[in-house]
């Protein structure tokens, strides 16, 4: 479902992501992690379609992002680390302006609108001002705004920033029903403990490349770890391991 091949991101001297290259099956629930300036949001936007790539490729179902952003966007959903919106709408107005710009047809929106607050545990504030939301429930409001022309794919950074111990738990079930019924996620996050327990499989980005990918039992064997959890593994593998 995603194709990422020799991904390439140059700022002047600087190389964000060095020829990265990837392949995430239809159904699969993705883990991107690496630490701070590792390349992992530069890789996310030239997926989405916000940045363009200085070298190489990324396809979503079959369409180069950058040949055909039109039709590969039609496929992603995308929800950023840092929620922005129109804090004068409110959550109502804001799902039925998602919508008009995904061309989610007239007839369908109200209540998949409604359905979608429902499932994020914001219908009662559907008709208050954002401006009165919380973080949290800025972060939620993003979360089902990309899910309103259901699409394929959802590429999310962050998602679980600024979400209460219940939202966290929400969205976790809530992104494993939807790989279970065959769309795929690409999840870039720092909590290793979110990425051991969701993720099929992990990827490890450091300096811009990628250096390690599988699961968690994988990537304990390539940091030569005969046991340990995830962040043992991690921590070896990017050489911050002080023990």
């Amino acid at each position: 479902m995603i194709e990422i091949k020799n991904l390439t991101k140059k700022y002047g001297k600087k190389l964000a992501v060095d020829h990265l290259n990837l392949s995430i099956a239809k159904g699969e629930l993705f883990g991107f992690i690496g630490p701070n300036g590792a390349g992992k949001t530069t890789t996310l936007h030239i997926m989405a379609g916000i940045l363009g790539a200085t070298e190489g490729s990324a396809t979503i179902g079959g369409i180069d992002v950058a040949e055909e952003p039109k039709r590969a966007k039609k496929l992603i959903g995308f929800i950023p680390d840092r929620p922005f919106v129109y804090e004068k709408l409110t959550g109502s107005e804001f799902m039925h302006f998602i919508g008009d710009l995904y061309g989610v047809p007239e007839a369908t929106l109200p209540a998949k609108a409604e359905d979608l607050l429902m499932r994020f545990s914001l219908y009662d504030w559907a008709n208050h001002l954002i401006e009165s939301y919380s973080h949290g429930m800025k972060q939620r409001l993003i979360i089902a705004s990309a899910l309103l022309h259901d699409p394929e794919v959802l590429i999310v950074d962050e998602p679980m920033v600024g979400l209460d111990p219940a939202g966290i738990r929400m969205v976790k079930t809530i992104f494993r029903k939807l790989t279970d019924n065959g769309k795929t996620i690409f999840m870039s996050t720092h909590s290793l403990e979110i990425a051991e327990e969701l993720c099929d499989r992990i990827g490890i980005i450091h300096n811009g490349r990628l250096i390690a990918l599988g699961t968690t039992g994988d990537l304990r064997t390539t940091a030569r770890l005969k046991e340990g959890d995830l962040e043992e593994a991690f921590l070896r593998l990017t050489g911050k391991d002080d023990s």
